[in-house]
């Protein structure tokens, strides 16, 4: 049981996806201008993780390795679809926010790649695990990325003021710069340096001293 659990604590701190692995960077710069689009885009790729990892485990006995890729990507995309379409329908101008960046979950490196890593060589439940965990850790950075941004960029947090600005009559400016993508990778910056320098085994040994390393050993 701790094992199993073990699958879904891992990748909050200790192996995130985005802080750690570096995966998922592409769409965190891109949907998280407001709280809102970020919550939908961690929800939508955490349940294509889940789900695919359960599929893909549950057949990866079934499935020529020669084409083990191709059919992993037709089961992401066959649910990324099935996303895409639920948001369209009951989330419109989420899914409008959102814009491509649903559909370009097909090609996440961070869905794939646990695909590929875990769920072909493990069962269905610890698959499952896995990839709600994977999507928890990611959605974890997204929100805290997108209450910034929201925050500091329009002084509310899912449409509610929380900072009264200038313009309606209250006190805070709000920073134009937040609003821009490159905000995205600052925040993910210093948060990648926040939790190397508290956990500090995450950091990289560099690249000449583990050489010296290995080639006294």
């Amino acid at each position: 049981m701790a094992a199993l659990f073990r699958h879904v604590t891992s990748p909050l701190i200790d192996n995130n996806p985005v802080t750690l692995q570096i995966l998922g960077i592409c769409s965190a710069l891109a949907v998280t201008t407001s709280l809102a689009t970020a919550i939908t885009m961690s929800i939508a790729l955490t349940v294509v993780l889940c789900l695919s990892s359960g599929i893909i485990s549950a057949i990866r006995h079934h499935i020529p390795p020669v084409i083990r890729l191709i059919v992993q990507i037709t089961i992401i995309s066959s649910l990324v679809i099935v996303i895409d379409e639920f948001l369209r329908a009951y989330a419109f101008e989420i899914s409008r926010e959102l814009s491509i960046f649903v559909g370009l979950i097909v090609t996440n490196c961070l869905v794939l790649g646990r695909a590929e890593a875990f769920a072909m060589r493990n069962p269905v439940v610890p698959s499952v695990l896995d990839g709600l965990g994977n999507g928890l850790g990611y959605s974890l950075i997204l929100v805290v990325v997108g209450s910034i941004r929201e925050l500091l960029g329009a002084g509310t947090l899912l449409g509610y003021v929380i900072l009264p600005t200038v313009e309606n009559g209250g006190w805070f400016e709000p920073l134009s710069l937040m609003q821009l993508a490159p905000s995205a990778f600052f925040i993910i910056g210093l948060l990648i340096w926040a939790i190397r320098t508290r956990w500090t085994k995450q950091i990289e040994a560099p690249k000449f001293a583990l050489k010296q390393r290995q080639a006294r050993s």
